[in-house]
């Protein structure tokens, strides 16, 4: 059944076109626009709603800068690559923006740009949205005169990273929200529920079973001291973040991390996607080896690995290559430096750290949900047991209450 679909177009000479086509899907439609010659930015049934031709990857990344700048990346890369000027390209995605805030900054880029200002410059004004890496890449595609791929390679790098990102983050999430909930149930009945029984246990004839008078123990002495337990953990834990603000508390915390079982291979796993990822991004535009190293390493967030690199950019700097620099580093896979091996004698290196993230994300992943397939039915065993053995002891008690009456 045939539908009205309003549309927003680019046209040849740069200028926005909107109406309305009839047709059975969406993509009928955007074949439509593309066989008119115009390029479709926006497909739906609504004027604002609806399904986005070429920016599908932005569904699902949350709010704040991080979509803006997927968004800002991707307008480019079709506009550019489309053949049309730079700053028609940055006017026309100033105008497609929504978030009032943004759409100032890009006219902002846009007015540096007039004034004579390089892209990679102008964008540089705005380091809060705008990373070293990102800045670098503009600046080599400027160099070579090929900003649309650089465009297109950086939109599916903040794609990729935003993926690997959101991933982690939905999968941690259920175990952590399940032992906030079993730490809390099993607190509500020791410090509510069991001292209600409590009072039933107080006659001297009762013979307790040992069990009971554990349980009632652990009531008395979380009732009495839950509060100053409180108060010294929330110190210990602003102690530990003073610490771990600091250099030496920083490595130390970072390689704590790396240790924990199951999890740590995830989280080193995860770092060697996003070194990986931004290699193959930076080297694939002939930014320098030494120069895309440094740049790789300010996105990491494990201060132990990005600190073995230093070792790494000598080691180049030495003429020694990258993969006997890393293997040397030991805070990487073994397979990393095999593949690059590789990488290096067939003169791909940027292909070969390319593949080297797409194996490493997987592996993440893998990695994630085997922390979760152990952790989840280990919290929730723990409840059971602890809940089991809370109404096995008053079971016990309300037995020899029994005894007593007889």
């Amino acid at each position: 059944m045939a539908t009205a679909f309003h549309f927003r177009a680019i046209a040849a000479d740069g200028k926005v076109r909107t109406g309305t086509l009839t047709a059975a899907t969406d993509k009928l439609v955007a074949a439509e626009l593309k066989r008119q010659g115009l390029i479709p930015v926006y497909v739906g049934l609504g004027k604002k709603a609806g399904f986005k031709i070429d920016l599908s990857f932005a569904s699902g990344i949350g709010s704040g800068k991080r979509k803006d700048i997927l968004f800002f990346t991707q307008e480019l890369s079709t506009l550019l690559n489309a053949g049309i000027p730079l700053d028609r390209a940055l006017s026309i995605t100033a105008e497609l923006t929504e978030r009032p805030a943004f759409r100032s900054l890009v006219l902002d880029v846009v007015r540096l740009i007039k004034g004579g200002k390089s892209l990679a410059d102008s964008l540089a004004a705005h380091p809060i949205y705008f990373s070293e890496l990102y800045i670098n890449m503009v600046r080599a595609g400027e160099a070579s005169g090929s900003l649309g791929q650089i465009f297109e390679r950086l939109a599916e790098f903040e794609r990729t990273r935003d993926d690997l990102r959101g991933y982690i983050i939905s999968a941690l999430i259920y175990p952590a929200l399940l032992s906030v909930v079993g730490l809390s149930s099993i607190f509500v009945l020791l410090n509510f529920v069991v001292p209600r029984f409590a009072q039933i246990f107080s006659d001297p004839r009762m013979q307790i079973p040992t069990p009971t008078l554990i349980m009632l123990e652990a009531s008395r002495i979380i009732q009495s001291y839950w509060l100053p337990a409180a108060v010294a953990l929330t110190v210990a834990i602003l102690m530990l973040t003073t610490y771990i603000r600091t250099s030496a508390g920083a490595m130390w915390w970072d390689g704590f991390r790396l240790r924990l079982p199951v999890l740590g291979d995830a989280l080193r796993k995860a770092e060697t996607a996003r070194f990986a990822r931004a290699m193959g991004t930076l080297v694939a535009a002939s930014v320098p080896l030494v120069q895309s190293i440094g740049i790789s390493r300010g996105i990491l967030n494990n201060r132990r690995i990005a600190a073995s690199l230093e070792a790494v950019v000598l080691g180049v700097k030495r003429g020694e290559g990258i993969a006997g620099p890393l293997s040397r580093a030991r805070e990487f896979p073994p397979l990393v430096s095999h593949l690059l091996s590789v990488g290096e004698e067939t003169g791909r290196l940027d292909a070969m750290f390319n593949r080297m993230a797409d194996i490493y994300e997987t592996e993440t992943r893998t990695a994630i949900r085997r922390f979760t397939s152990l952790f989840e039915p280990l919290i929730i065993l723990l409840m059971g047991l602890v809940v089991g053995t809370l109404i096995l002891s008053l079971m016990l008690a309300i037995t020899s209450i029994n005894d007593v009456a007889g």
